[in-house]
């Protein structure tokens, strides 16, 4: 997905008003020749989908903070258990603006819901010997909880239970909480599991992930008037991570990287590119430079064509719809008009 951010008219578009490609990786709806007759046996094989997840509903952003908050994975404070739900209640007006700027609430469910309906018909027609396959949603914060999704899988009967990540680049904070979680659930029920257990836990450099970001990169450069085409700076942005999280050793920083690297060599390296980082939250030091300082810093520096590609996300929610499409764009416009 790429985010075009331009000082001068593109497609239609005016000043600092993001221009979206109108699809989503690896999320675009089956076609009609997919789509077959129900599956009414019992399934085989089951793809569970980790991610985060996000709000659906602004009543359910104080509980989504809170797990978030809660989460020691993700992050460490002190007197955790007590400083989380401050924080959560603190956060929760400014975060249901935000959501509610972006149609009420978050669209990660759905597309996530989207992506593993076409991944299973797939699956089923690749691999008839595991099927049927059938995909379950466990996110971290909201419902369905990985613990719920887990409950379902083993009232299933499934045999084969792939815990699919959907965060293509490994972090400790991410994929690796939502693993834990799997971990805690089977401690915690005191049993082993039923199913046979396999991990997809990263896929920062897979070709088809790499040929999709070019292929968008592409179609939005092409957007831009030929004399500025190649001028333009294309900005891969990644949420970023606290920089405690990064000295501990977490890969996800050298896998972002690698990504953006594979891409810009499938790109021919067409035009300049930084790699910036997103989504800092409270005072301590986080990974930089920040995405919208560096659209600041380019500007003043007379570079105002830009490319912004979210280069860890597979799906919108608040950081792609909220932070990129409306924050970023309006720190664009009020650079150049300023």
């Amino acid at each position: 997905m790429c985010r075009c951010l331009s000082a001068v008219v593109v497609g239609g578009r005016q000043l600092g008003v993001p221009l979206r490609w109108r699809g989503q990786v690896a999320a675009a709806a089956p076609s009609t020749k997919l789509q077959a007759e129900p599956e009414t046996r019992k399934p085989k094989t089951g793809i569970l989908m980790l991610n985060m997840g996000g709000p659906e509903r602004l009543d359910d952003v104080h509980d989504f903070l809170l797990r978030l908050f809660l989460d020691r994975d993700l992050m460490t404070l002190p007197a955790q258990n007590k400083l989380a739900p401050f924080i959560a209640k603190r956060r929760t007006p400014r975060i249901q603006e935000q959501y509610s700027r972006i149609g009420g609430g978050s669209p990660i469910k759905k597309w996530t819901a989207v992506q593993g309906e076409g991944m299973v018909k797939l699956l089923d027609s690749m691999s008839p010997q595991t099927a049927p396959h059938k995909y379950y949603i466990g996110f971290r914060y909201v419902h369905p909880l990985t613990e719920e999704a887990i409950e379902e899988m083993e009232d299933d009967g499934i045999e084969r239970a792939i815990a699919f990540t959907q965060y293509p680049q490994y972090s400790c904070s991410t994929t690796g909480s939502s693993l834990n979680a799997i971990y805690r659930y089977y401690n915690k029920q005191g049993k082993k599991p039923k199913m046979k257990w396999s991990i997809i836990d990263r896929w920062p450099t897979h070709p088809l992930l790499i040929q999709c970001f070019a292929d968008h990169i592409q179609k939005e450069l092409d957007l831009f008037p030929p004399d500025k085409r190649k001028d333009v700076v294309i900005l891969f942005s990644a949420h970023s991570l606290p920089m405690s999280v990064v000295n501990r050793g977490d890969p996800y920083p050298q896998e972002v990287g690698a990504t953006v690297q594979r891409v810009m060599e499938k790109l021919n390296h067409s035009n300049p590119y930084r790699l910036v980082w997103q989504s800092k939250v409270g005072p301590m030091p986080w990974l930089g430079p920040q995405t919208d300082e560096t659209i600041k810093g380019l500007c003043q520096r007379g570079k105002k064509n830009m490319l912004l590609v979210p280069i860890a996300f597979t799906s919108d929610h608040i950081e792609t719809l909220y932070e990129l499409d409306i924050e970023y764009a309006q720190v664009l416009a009020n650079e150049v008009n300023g």
